[in-house]
């Protein structure tokens, strides 16, 4: 495709000689006014000059920051039958990962990173100097399709800054998903990132095309969405993924009675939380995502580490949170999921004087060293929810456990064999053949079980 094929030729009255070029922009295009003269009373965006590839270049990067593009969850479906194109099945420029290990490819892009909104942290922020470029709804959908024809992707992740209103963006967003299905057949993994404050309508339409829905809470406190964000509303986002939930379990109700019914968003619906942005600690963190999946029944909620923009606002902070702290967040909140831990258990593993949890150790160790009245407990005879407490002892490990007791009484070695590293564990478990004796209260054990750093090497063997 050549560049003439995405400009937008705007008519405007031509500056005289003596006149600079008049900054004009398209409507609903914010902050592009760089405009190039073409003939007289013609001028073209800068961005329009642009051709697929340079956009692909653009929105691609601009849409690393959405950390929720994971595609677990959704109906199964697939072209084998000759019916179509696509699939939701099989194995895999974006990776996520289903339950049961399966490798999704996804294009991963933003519709447009224009956007009318000015949050302090994004880098697609109508003040931000950044390059624009906007894609049409068609073009996405070629996009799409081609790089599924040529096995580098298995589905898509959308999202895109507002232009022109809400519900504008919305209808393009709707447009793809739509014409994807209903125009080619695509039976392909499609996560959509909604807007809140489009109309309702939209976003049903957005949940009945797609495989998953997400709305970002942005930020973890309301204090932080105000002042960093202050454009947009806490009430309104959440309000918004209320209408999603109602819609899932309606099109859940509807299907148990009629097989033909249509689905709305069989993947569920997601969030994501931005953290080191504002002053929200880990315990504000992982007590708001707690609330986030009991109210509104998510799927998943991501956590994306703030990273420092170009030209950013003073009141953001000069450096980024440690990766790690991203980390613990998502074993923390993996914890919730699985292992049957209470927020205020998982809370109870972070400093008291910080809120913060440790970075050395996971916050299921540092539960377990600061619960040491809990340990040791008897493998042979412990319930499970003791058995997933113990640190090193994962859901797969418990299983196995609890079905191999039910043969013989286990020793150590038993043990040994279902998990990673046997030292953790052995201070806090009592086996046929181990007894912990005084290591469960040692005062040095945090450092007995304490993962080694090592120094990963390159050509290792």
């Amino acid at each position: 495709m050549t560049g003439a094929t995405f400009a937008q030729v705007l008519s405007v009255p031509a500056p005289g000689p003596a006149r600079p070029f008049t900054h004009v922009t398209s409507p609903g295009i914010t902050g592009l006014s760089n405009l190039v003269r073409l003939a007289p009373g013609t001028y073209i965006e800068r961005m329009a000059q642009l051709d697929t590839r340079e956009k692909l270049a653009i929105l691609a990067d601009a849409a690393k920051y959405d950390a929720s593009c994971a595609s677990s969850g959704t109906a199964k479906r697939n072209s084998a039958d000759g019916k179509g194109i696509g699939s939701t099945e099989g194995m895999g420029i974006c990776h996520a990962y289903a339950p049961d290990g399966r490798c999704i490819s996804l294009l991963k892009i933003l519709l447009t990173n224009s956007c009318i909104f000015d949050c302090h942290y994004c880098i697609n922020r109508k003040s931000s100097n950044v390059r624009r470029a906007r894609f049409t709804a068609d073009e996405v959908v070629e996009l799409t399709l081609a790089f599924y024809r040529r096995n580098y992707i298995e589905g898509l992740f959308l999202s895109s800054g507002i232009i022109r209103s809400p519900d504008y963006t919305m209808e393009q967003l709707v447009e793809v998903a739509r014409s994807l299905r209903e125009d080619h057949h695509f039976r392909g993994y499609i996560h959509l990132k909604t807007i809140p404050d489009a109309d309702p309508e939209l976003v049903r339409l957005a949940g009945v095309h797609a495989d998953r829905v997400s709305i970002n809470v942005e930020l973890p406190t309301a204090g932080g969405l105000k002042r960093l964000a202050p454009e947009k509303d806490g009430a309104r986002i959440e309000g918004a993924m209320a209408d999603v939930k109602a819609s899932i379990a309606d099109s859940r109700d509807a299907t148990r009675k009629y097989k033909s019914a249509p689905r709305f968003a069989p993947a569920g619906q997601s969030t994501q939380m931005i953290v080191g942005a504002d002053a929200a600690t880990d315990g504000d963190i992982v007590k708001r995502a707690s609330t986030l999946y009991d109210r509104f029944g998510l799927r998943r909620v991501y956590y994306s580490a703030f990273s420092p923009i170009p030209d950013a606002s003073a009141v953001l902070p000069l450096r980024r949170p440690p990766l790690m702290r991203e980390h613990r967040l998502y074993q923390s909140d993996w914890l919730m999921r699985f292992y049957d831990y209470r927020p205020d258990e998982v809370v109870a593993a972070a400093d008291p004087s910080t809120g913060m949890l440790p970075l050395d150790i996971d916050p299921k160790l540092a539960w377990a060293l600061r619960f040491r009245d809990r340990f040791p407990i008897d493998i042979n005879r412990a319930p499970r929810e003791m058995l997933l407490r113990v640190p090193g002892l994962g859901v797969k490990a418990v299983n196995a456990i609890l079905t191999s007791r039910r043969w013989r009484r286990l020793r150590l070695d038993d043990v040994a064999r279902l998990t990673v590293s046997v030292t953790k564990i052995r201070p806090f478990i009592v086996a046929e053949d181990w007894r912990p004796v005084m290591l469960t209260d040692r005062a040095d054990l945090k450092p007995l079980v304490t993962p080694k750093r090592e120094q990963l090497e390159l050509f290792a063997a």
